[in-house]
């Protein structure tokens, strides 16, 4: 899913090449022909699965339907409601096949779901039923929550009160075990450690990365919290001026104003969070020179990339082992 979705307001299938579904008769028959005409003979053998997707789209979704979008970039999850009909946008260069769609709650953190809701939203298929755990989306989606921690509390309740026994049907891939990981470690980041740690942890992450850094004195005032640096002695320059957020709720510009706000002539900064930002605040990062915006799915890749020079009181909060999996190309 791209960000264009989201601001556009509908979800897109791909296969552009097929041109109009609409125009397509007879069914998954129809559309498995199209497809053998459309793809190379060494992708023959996903087309019984591509034509179940595209009719699907174009003619099982409702509206009312309920759609929940994982959005890879920053890891967070988008939900809305189906409001319009299939359709084919012949003058756009991409995404033709669309149906518009109410987004409802964007840019959601993954922590407020259950792991085996994300894991059953984790499918190889571009577009499935969520058939276990709908009621966990569906209580995200209308829950009147004033906060983060709010809305995970209502979703955790939801959770126990409708248990699933039903295990997923597929197989472990690589990829899911990945994203397993990934929200294990940003779980373990956001409920296993105080504002304070976070800090101490930045700072830990950023000397694993090679530099020399340093926590301030604590406040809650929205200041600088980590000062970082190359030069041993913190002497000379560029100097990095760190400032945490130990939150999975959007981070907005007037936030990362205040940071850009402390940065003297020749400094550096840099925002922290386990969270997204707006597009405001991302549209200051790209104007601004100096200043680096990092959401929680970079912060879990950079301990993924760097986690045997963390400290051993972090690799204990997220114990992790290296080992060989099935790729997601195995047939």
């Amino acid at each position: 899913m791209t960000s264009e979705l989201v601001e556009n307001g509908f979800i897109s299938i791909g296969w552009d090449m097929l041109g109009d579904l609409a125009l397509i008769p007879g069914g998954r028959e129809g559309l498995k022909r199209a497809l053998e005409r459309s793809v190379s003979e060494d992708d023959h053998k996903a087309i019984p699965g591509w034509a179940g997707i595209l009719l699907r789209f174009r003619d099982e979704i409702q509206q009312g339907d309920l759609v929940v979008a994982p959005y890879k970039p920053n890891g967070t999850i988008n939900i809305g409601v189906v409001s319009g009909d299939y359709e084919y946008i012949a003058t756009e260069p991409i995404h033709r096949n669309r149906r518009r769609v109410d987004w409802k709650q964007i840019g959601l953190s993954r922590t407020v779901f259950t792991q085996p809701a994300l894991y059953e939203i984790g499918s190889a298929l571009t577009l499935f039923n969520v058939r276990n755990h709908d009621q966990e989306f569906r209580a995200a989606l209308s829950a009147q929550a004033k906060s983060i921690e709010e809305l995970t509390q209502i979703v955790e309740k939801v959770a126990a009160d409708n248990p699933s026994d039903e295990n997923p049907s597929e197989e472990p891939r690589a990829s899911r075990i990945e994203r397993q990981t990934r929200d294990f470690v940003l779980d373990a980041l956001q409920e296993k450690i105080s504002h304070r740690q976070f800090e101490e942890f930045t700072a830990d992450l950023l000397r694993a990365l090679g530099y020399e850094a340093r926590v301030t004195q604590y406040s809650q005032d929205g200041g600088v919290d980590v000062i970082a640096h190359r030069d041993p002695l913190g002497i000379e320059p560029p100097l990095i001026k760190v400032q945490c957020k130990h939150k999975t709720g959007t981070i907005g510009a007037p936030e990362v104003q205040q940071l850009i706000g402390t940065q003297g002539p020749g400094e550096l900064a840099l925002f922290v969070t386990l969270g997204p930002y707006s597009r405001d605040a991302l549209a200051l990062e790209r104007q601004r020179p100096g200043i680096r915006l990092l959401n929680g799915e970079d912060v879990v890749s950079l301990v993924l990339a760097n986690y045997s020079q963390l400290p051993e009181r972090w690799r204990t909060l997220f114990p992790l082992t290296t080992l060989w999996v099935v790729s997601d190309d195995a047939a």
